[in-house]
């Protein structure tokens, strides 16, 4: 069961995420060094600092722990490392381990679940998604920076990182899409309450 403490500080996580988004979409310019010291006043701003730097350490957890799985092979409904990988079976294992987050198994499910962000936003950790079976979001990896992704690609194939700007991936790229930081906090709650915690 939840310590009262530790869902006071998840809750105080999830709030502070909420203001920090609805305070970039809703306050014109002339309003935001108010807000800002409003927050600091209520001791929020330091928190949303730390909801920021969560995101971007846990993203970058994420991209080392990818790595450490290059070389396992591409396994048709795997996710494991034991017996292999397909793409979305990789996508899934990553979160799960890194962050604690558990994505559907299906690629086209875990579009559906993301938030959909233009390529130029990708940052390290965002998923892309690429029409290789003739329909929509078939194929899915994790972004790693400087136009490289790693996945796990095919029958056949092992785990490796590939250039996004390769002719093949360039004419099969369906999108990107981000796990939210509120869909984080969300699965940090959720394993919070895990039993045994």
């Amino acid at each position: 069961m939840l310590q009262p403490m530790r869902l006071n500080t998840h809750l105080l996580i999830l709030a502070s995420t909420l203001l920090l988004t609805m305070a970039a979409h809703a306050t014109p310019p002339n309003q935001k060094d108010d807000l800002d010291k409003l927050l600091a006043d209520k001791g929020l701003l330091g928190h949303i600092e730390q909801v920021r730097q969560t995101v971007s350490n846990t993203a970058s957890e994420l991209v080392v722990n990818a790595m450490g799985f290059l070389g396992v092979p591409y396994k048709r409904g795997g996710n494991t490392a034991e017996t292999g990988f397909d793409c979305s079976g990789f996508v899934r294992a990553m979160y799960e381990q890194s962050i604690g987050l558990i994505l559907p198994r299906r690629a086209e499910q875990q579009a559906a679940v993301t938030q959909n962000i233009d390529r130029t936003e990708l940052q390290p950790g965002d998923l892309v998604f690429f029409n290789t079976m003739r329909r929509a979001f078939s194929h899915v990896g994790i972004y790693v920076g400087n136009g490289k992704f790693i996945h796990s690609p095919k029958p056949g194939a092992e785990v490796r990182v590939e250039s996004m700007n390769m002719s093949y991936w360039q004419h099969r790229f369906d999108g990107a899409r981000r796990v939210t930081s509120a869909q984080m906090t969300n699965a940090q709650m959720l394993s919070a309450t895990a039993p045994g915690q």
